[in-house]
C-alpha cells in the first residue's frame, strides 16, 4: 500500500513512512494510491474488524501478528467490552458510543492505536519524534494519554485558551510526565491549527526536530477511524445493508473516514455532516461554496471551527485526485477567505453528503428530550448528530434506511451544556473523579509563530540537549 498527497508534489510513502511523516512536504495530506476492497462481511466484533480493515492499509510496512498485538493492547483498556454500543434510539435511528476510552472521546478509539503504533516504529528504527498538535478538545487528551511516558516521543499540544471545557483542558494540563507540554494559545483552534501547519511547513524547523504529527492530518488517524463505520453496517445486516451516518463534525476527519469506508464497499448512500452554528461544512455540502467568518463559541466547542483541514482529501477526491487543482484551490481559499468548487463538482457529491445545522438552544432541547424519551444523557456534540438524523428522518428522507448516530463524547466532558439542559451536572467515572483538584501544567502564549517555535524548540529533548533514549 502507497500513499500520495494531495498536493501531488511531495513523493509517495508507505504506510509507515506516512504515519511517521504527517504533513506532506507540499503542504498536502496523504492518501491511499488507489482504495483496497473489504472482503466478505464480518460479525461485528471490534477486533476482527479493525485487523481485516487495518491490514489493508498497512500491508507491505506492518507485520501482521505485530498489528494484531498493538490492535489487542489499544483496546484492552476501553470501559466497553464491545468497544464501540450500538443502542437503538428508536425505530431505525441508532447510537453508536465512541467515548468508552480513558478520556471519554472517539479520539481515544485513533489516538490509543497511533501511539502504538509510533511507539513500535520509532523503537524499531531507533528514532525520536517531537509530535505537535493542535486540539479543540478532545485530540489533545486522547494523544496525550497515548504518548505519555514514551522514551521515544514528546508531545506538544496547542488548544484554544479559554475556549475549552474545563474538563477537556484540565485532562492534558494535569498529566505529569517528561515528555508531555501543553500550550494555550490566545487564539481559535483555527489559529493552533494555522500554528501547527506553519511549523510542518517550515522543512528546516521540521527537520530538525523531527516534527510528527498527531492530528488527524495524519492518515493513521483516519485509517483507525474507518473501523467503527464497518463494525455498525455489520452489526446492521452487512456491508451490502445500507446505511445512513450522521457524524458531529469540526474538522471533517471522522466524518471523512466514513468516506473511505464508502470507497471501500460499504452501502453509506448518506453521510450526515451535522454541525453548530459555525456553519462552513453546511454551507458547502449544501451550496457547493464556503466563505470564512468569526468562529462562534459555542456549548459544543470541539466543533468551533472554521477552517477543517481534513475536508481537503475529499476535495482531492472530487477533482479526480489533480493535485494541482487542488493546491490553487486552498490557496485561493487561504487568500480570499471563499470558495466555490462550481455545479459540475457539486454534482458528484449532492446525493452522497448533506449538511445540517443546529444552535445551542437546539442542543440544550435535544439533550432533555433524550434523556426523556430514552434516559439516555447526550453531550452536546452527539446531540447534533442525532438532530441532524431526526431532521432527515423528519423531512421523509431515506424513511426505510437506517441512520447511525456516532456520539462522540462523554456528557461528563461537557456538564455546562448538560445542567442548562437537565438541571445536573453528569459525574464523572470513578478514575477522574479527583480530577477537579490535581495540579495543572501549562503555558500560556500568544498566537505568535516565532515564540511558539522557539517554545516547541525548548520542548524537544532532540534540540535541547536533553538525553534521547
Amino acid at each position: 500500500m502507497r500513499y500520495v498527497s494531495t498536493r501531488g508534489l511531495a513523493p509517495e510513502k508507505t504506510f509507515s513512512e506516512a504515519l511517521l511523516t504527517g504533513l506532506a512536504d507540499d503542504g498536502g495530506l496523504y492518501v491511499p494510491y488507489e482504495w483496497p476492497s473489504l472482503q466478505s462481511s464480518g460479525s461485528g466484533d471490534y477486533l476482527e474488524t479493525a485487523f481485516e480493515v487495518m491490514s489493508l492499509f498497512t500491508e507491505g510496512s506492518l507485520d501482521e501478528q505485530i498489528l494484531k498485538q498493538i490492535i489487542h493492547d489499544a483496546y484492552s483498556s476501553f470501559d466497553a467490552q464491545e468497544v464501540v454500543p450500538l443502542i437503538e434510539l428508536d425505530d431505525q435511528i441508532f447510537l453508536m458510543e465512541l467515548f468508552h476510552g480513558p478520556t471519554l472521546a472517539f479520539k481515544d478509539i485513533a489516538l490509543q492505536l497511533v501511539g502504538r503504533l509510533f511507539d513500535h516504529e520509532l523503537s524499531t528504527r531507533g528514532e525520536h519524534l517531537t509530535i505537535v498538535g493542535a486540539t479543540s478538545g478532545d485530540t489533545g487528551s486522547a494523544a496525550i494519554e497515548a504518548c505519555k511516558d514514551r522514551q521515544n516521543l514528546d508531545i506538544v499540544i496547542l488548544h484554544p485558551a479559554d475556549r475549552v471545557s474545563d474538563v477537556q483542558r484540565k485532562q492534558m494540563t494535569t498529566v505529569d510526565s517528561f515528555n508531555v507540554h501543553n500550550v494555550a494559545i490566545e487564539g481559535t483552534f483555527d489559529d493552533c491549527q494555522d500554528l501547527v501547519k506553519a511549523m510542518f511547513n517550515d522543512l528546516e524547523y521540521r527537520n530538525s526536530l523531527k516534527l510528527g504529527a498527531v492530528n488527524s492530518i495524519n492518515w493513521a488517524r483516519v485509517m483507525a477511524q474507518i473501523v467503527y463505520y464497518v463494525v455498525a453496517s455489520e452489526k446492521l445486516g452487512s456491508y451490502e445493508q445500507p446505511v445512513i451516518f450522521s457524524v458531529p463534525t469540526g474538522n471533517f476527519g471522522n466524518v471523512f473516514a466514513g468516506h473511505a469506508a464508502r470507497n471501500c464497499g460499504l452501502n453509506i448512500p448518506r453521510l450526515l455532516v451535522a454541525s453548530n452554528k459555525n456553519d462552513i461544512l453546511t454551507q458547502f455540502f449544501n451550496t457547493g461554496g464556503m466563505e470564512i467568518s468569526e468562529v462562534i463559541p459555542t456549548l459544543s466547542p470541539s466543533m468551533d471551527i472554521q477552517i477543517s483541514s481534513n475536508l481537503e482529501r475529499l476535495i482531492f477526491e472530487l477533482l479526480g485526485r489533480k493535485g494541482e487543482e487542488v493546491n490553487s484551490l486552498f490557496e485561493k481559499f487561504r487568500s480570499n477567505g471563499n470558495i466555490d468548487v462550481g455545479p459540475d463538482v457539486e454534482a458528484k457529491f449532492s446525493n452522497a453528503w448533506k449538511g445540517y445545522s443546529f444552535d445551542d438552544e437546539e442542543v440544550v432541547n435535544c439533550i432533555s428530550t433524550e434523556s426523556e424519551k430514552s434516559g439516555i444523557v447526550l453531550d452536546p456534540h452527539s446531540s447534533i448528530g442525532v438532530l441532524a438524523a431526526r431532521s432527515h428522518r423528519d423531512k421523509k428522507n431515506d424513511p426505510e434506511v437506517p441512520i447511525v448516530c456516532l456520539a462522540t463524547a462523554h456528557p461528563a466532558k461537557f456538564p455546562q451544556a448538560v445542567e442548562r439542559a437537565l438541571g445536573y451536572c453528569p459525574p464523572l467515572p470513578d478514575r477522574l473523579a479527583d480530577l477537579h483538584e490535581r495540579p495543572e501544567f501549562l503555558t500560556r502564549l500568544p498566537n505568535n509563530l516565532e515564540i511558539v517555535k522557539d517554545h516547541v524548540k525548548s520542548c524537544s529533548r532532540i534540540d535541547s540537549g536533553k538525553q534521547v533514549t
